[in-house]
């Protein structure tokens, strides 16, 4: 209530904050912000007396007006434009990102660590004199030091907006004391040019986390590789729906995939890989995967084709010797041999703990052989086997199988093959509830909780699946009957 009187005379607010004490500057900036005082918001950035300012918190909690957010990077316009730096100027950051931190005030509650805290209270004592001098060295140093925006891009149709459009043209202008800096960046429908053009102006050494999620050609990937390249951070890529160029010229594709993995070896953080409906894997899995030299913590190869040849490269890759979560979702694997499977399962059983198999097609014989190596993987939590046809006495084999491993805690199972009243997939409910019960009798017998989590196969009528946990949660089909 305070901070909106004051702003009620802009002129007044902004004379009084060479006087103003830091901890008024948050509730005082929230409400120029949110009261879209320009004027107040410019100058506020300019004396702001923190490390940080958390611009994209106070965004989520008021959607902000394209002048009020021209007016705070207008405030680091001017600091930038100034020969020599106030002495009082603390501001080193400024963050754009929404969901770096719970809200406005909560960074300034003393309880948060990192560049966003308040500076640390003046010590006191003995050793004032030399903490002074130490703290003159510092900002000598900071005068020359680089203002830092960090943000995260979605690039997509309609991007840049006016507001993103705004802060580029300034990033451009104060090249060098101005680094646009990105942890995720997420990549959807975007002409290329586009992309390459905004991407000159991020600092790409501060992405963390990527996703590639487009209708892109192989080719299209490989001109944006140089780029990935540039990503040595990186500790997160997803990469989706990368299908093959028609018509290729010989020798094209193994040049475009080439692109792609002579960049890996510079990712030496890599820790999580999502491979989703990319359609030059089948055959070349291998050359993806010897080009990562550090060890995987996450591998996701979902809806691709890969040969049996590919699963055994998998298998015997370093990279995957320590992995936490392993999905092969959507990976048809009907006609490949269980023992490759067998042997990755097996290497990763130390610290493995998510496990997902989902529409796999994996038959009873081979989800048989693969179940002394899930029996070993002690921190298995999560396992997912739905969409494969497996018949009652092979989950009943699971069960006493997996006994032993004391963190599973969350298994969706298939419903059996004896379930189903046709090969349609149509479910029929009392089988359905007579093998749920028998299963649940199983659990009791080997001192396991009794819930059991069963999944049918999508309805033919509407897709949806119906679960039993512990009753039935049924498709729109079956409730309209």
């Amino acid at each position: 209530m305070q901070a909106k009187s004051l702003l009620r005379d802009e002129a007044l607010a902004i004379a009084a904050l060479e006087e103003l004490p830091a901890e008024l500057f948050p509730p005082l900036f929230s409400a120029a912000f949110a009261g879209m005082h320009s004027q107040a918001v410019k100058a506020m950035v300019q004396a702001w007396p923190f490390p940080c300012l958390p611009l994209g918190a106070l965004m989520k909690e008021h959607k902000p007006h394209l002048e009020t957010f021209q007016a705070a990077i207008d405030g680091l316009d001017v600091l930038l434009a100034q020969e020599v730096r106030p002495r009082r100027w603390k501001l080193q950051v400024l963050d754009l990102r929404r969901n770096a931190h719970q809200d406005f005030c909560t960074v300034w509650s003393g309880t948060r660590a990192g560049v966003c805290s308040p500076l640390e209270p003046e010590v006191v004592g003995p050793v004032r004199k030399r903490c002074r001098v130490e703290g003159a060295r510092a900002w000598l140093k900071q005068t020359s030091a680089p203002m830092e925006v960090l943000i995260d891009l979605c690039l997509k149709e309609g991007t840049p907006d006016a507001s993103l459009s705004y802060l580029l043209k300034k990033v451009k202008q104060r090249r060098g004391s101005l680094r646009l800096c990105c942890q995720k960046l997420r990549v959807f429908s975007m002409p290329m040019q586009k992309i390459r053009k905004i991407l000159k102006l991020v600092q790409l050494d501060s992405v963390q986390d990527l996703e590639v999620n487009c209708t892109w050609k192989l080719a299209t990937l490989g001109r944006f590789a140089p780029h990935l390249g540039q990503m040595v951070n990186l500790r997160r890529l997803l990469l989706s729906h990368i299908h093959m160029t028609p018509h290729a010229a010989p020798g094209m594709e193994e040049h475009c995939v080439s692109q792609l993995t002579s960049q890996f070896p510079s990712l030496q953080h890599l820790q999580e890989l999502y491979l989703d409906s990319i359609s030059f894997l089948e055959g070349r899995l291998d050359q993806v995967l010897r080009c990562l030299k550090n060890p995987l913590e996450t591998l996701s190869i979902t809806n691709c084709l890969i040969s049996e040849a590919d699963l055994m490269h998998l298998s015997q890759c370093p990279s995957v010797s320590q992995l936490k979560d392993l999905s092969l979702s959507g990976v048809n694997l009907t006609s490949i041999s269980s023992k490759p499977l067998w042997v990755l399962i097996e290497k990763a059983s130390a610290t493995l703990q998510d496990l997902d198999l989902d529409e796999c097609g994996i038959m009873d014989s081979q989800f048989s052989a693969l179940l002394p190596a899930l029996s070993h993987c002690s921190q298995l939590t999560t396992f997912s086997f739905c969409g494969n046809p497996i018949s009652m006495a092979v989950l009943e084999s699971l069960l006493r199988h997996t006994v032993g491993l004391s963190k599973l805690s969350h298994v969706l199972y298939p419903a059996p093959l004896e379930s189903y009243e046709d090969v349609h997939g149509t479910v029929h409910l009392g089988r359905l509830a007579h093998l749920h019960a028998r299963l649940k009798q199983v659990l009791q017998e080997l001192g396991l909780p009794s819930m059991v989590w069963f999944s049918g196969n999508p309805c033919p009528h509407c897709g949806d699946r119906t679960f039993y946990s512990p009753e039935p949660i049924l498709c729109p089909c079956y409730m309209a009957a």
